[in-house]
């Protein structure tokens, strides 16, 4: 069935279950696993450059020297944060039974994803999917769609955890 499984995990809501639902496969299947985490520094929640630096974008000719030093400390202790990360989610798994190993690469997610995978190389890819459409996904983009539609390989595409809506009213009466 499969025997090397990528799991694409990007710190969202839903990071967990995709971990999780990727795990218990692998387990099952008694696959080897590669986490993968990839930094965008376009995408939201990082720090992006051209945000902190307007006049990168429109440059004028009186602007005061813009400092480089902060974003560099911050993107280091975000890439260093995610490492972390990532070695405590390859403890748990290997824990659990798994051989895993992790990677943390920078670019585009979508395209990452599939040069990893082609690489390694794997004949599963477990990424999340947020379940965004239209509109959203046409300004937004779609990590999962581009997987989908670039991947070499079989892709598991892992629709977030839906709650009861019960459930949902309940825990927030609760709160």
């Amino acid at each position: 069935m499969f025997h090397k499984m990528l799991i694409a995990i990007d710190r969202s809501e839903m990071d967990q279950h995709v971990f999780e639902q990727g795990i218990l496969l692998a387990k099952a299947t008694n696959s080897e696993v590669m986490l993968l985490h990839v930094l965008s520094p376009l995408e939201d929640p990082y720090i992006s450059p051209v945000f902190t630096q307007p006049d990168a974008i429109y440059p004028t000719l009186q602007t005061p020297p813009i400092e480089n030093y902060k974003y560099v400390q911050e993107w280091e202790e975000l890439r260093k944060q995610r490492l972390d990360w990532l070695r405590s989610l390859s403890d748990i798994a290997i824990h659990a039974g798994v051989k895993t190993g992790f990677s943390q690469n920078l670019g585009d997610a979508g395209r990452i994803i599939c040069e990893v995978a082609s690489s390694w190389p794997a004949d599963l890819i477990v990424v999340g999917r947020r379940g965004r459409g239209g509109i959203s996904e046409f300004f937004l983009g779609s990590i999962s769609n581009y997987v989908l539609h670039h991947a070499h390989c079989s892709v598991l595409a892992i629709q977030g955890q839906m709650t009861d809506t019960a459930e949902s009213l309940q825990n927030a009466l609760e709160a």
